[in-house]
């Protein structure tokens, strides 16, 4: 049981250890990580594959049902059942339930369950050993992001804020990947347009106020995009190029990983952003807030 007395993000962090234990505890019982196997904890609740639309998948415990979607990739499909299984966990979890209604209500109250079945999902899929371990030998880095997402067998945005979560050192992490550059007016990339390398996804270690906005474009000469140009891992001091042009200074990791770049941004608190060309601090719409 959660402190009764805890403010909403003390009682969030609280929640978040107690859905790790229980997903850890389930997937550790667990005779494998494919999805039968994992289904094993739950035998009064049946597993459906089917088109689902734009829906992922979906758990309904009246009905005692898991729905996957068939018509998406496989990696999503293990991500959303153990998100699934977490909503099942979280359920049957009486202590935790009601804690959850007392501090939070409405749509708050929907998005922190949809956060801990996020934080289940990966705490089932990614063993607490593999995370230690690619921490040890690679730090937090680019590398590790890459070496997890492939070791774990999952989804490079599901590595990423796993990875975050798990960081204590001043981290932004980022995958990034080629896309088609938008338009000048900032609207939607034209059909058969320019492409640029930009973010698609990014996660910073908790206590890190700032992370890379997806679609935020990659300069030239960065170590991120010489590592895709080289197809080379790239170290360097360098900078976060955040969207609005400001540069904060950090030291770069970056992983090519076929078409995309995972990468690390460790920040340099003993720099200045006037150290880089472009100089300043990021701006407000650049924070987590």
């Amino acid at each position: 049981m959660t402190d009764a007395l805890a403010t909403p993000p003390a009682m969030l962090a609280q929640a978040k250890t107690r859905m790790r234990e229980l997903a850890a505890a389930y997937a550790q019982a667990a005779p494998g990580r494919d999805a039968h196997s994992l289904m094993a904890g739950l035998p009064d609740v049946k597993l459906l594959f089917m088109p689902m639309g734009a829906r992922d998948g979906a758990y309904d415990p009246e009905h005692h049902v898991i729905m996957i979607n068939s018509s998406v990739r496989p990696e999503r499909q293990r991500f959303t059942l153990a998100h699934e299984i977490s909503h099942a966990l979280l359920l049957r979890d009486d202590d935790l339930l009601s804690d959850l209604h007392d501090a939070f209500e409405g749509d708050r109250l929907e998005q922190v369950i949809e956060t801990l079945c996020n934080t289940g999902a990966a705490a089932i899929l990614i063993p607490a050993d593999l995370m230690a371990d690619m921490l040890e030998r690679f730090g937090p880095t680019g590398r590790a992001l890459g070496e997890l997402s492939r070791r774990a067998d999952v989804s490079a945005s599901t590595a990423l804020y796993t990875l975050a979560e798990n960081t204590t050192a001043p981290v932004i992490y980022a995958v990034c990947a080629v896309t088609r550059a938008e338009s000048d007016d900032g609207g939607p990339p034209a059909v058969g347009g320019p492409k640029e390398l930009t973010v698609r996804a990014s996660s910073a270690a908790p206590g890190v106020k700032y992370s890379l906005r997806p679609g935020t474009p990659i300069p030239t000469g960065h170590p991120v995009e010489m590592a895709l140009d080289t197809r080379l891992h790239m170290t360097a001091e360098s900078y976060v190029p955040f969207r609005s042009g400001r540069r904060m200074p950090a030291y770069v990791d970056a992983f090519p990983d076929r078409y995309r770049v995972m990468a690390s941004f460790e920040l340099r608190s003993d720099r200045t952003a006037q150290d880089t060309p472009a100089g300043g601090t990021p701006s407000a719409d650049e924070t987590d807030a």
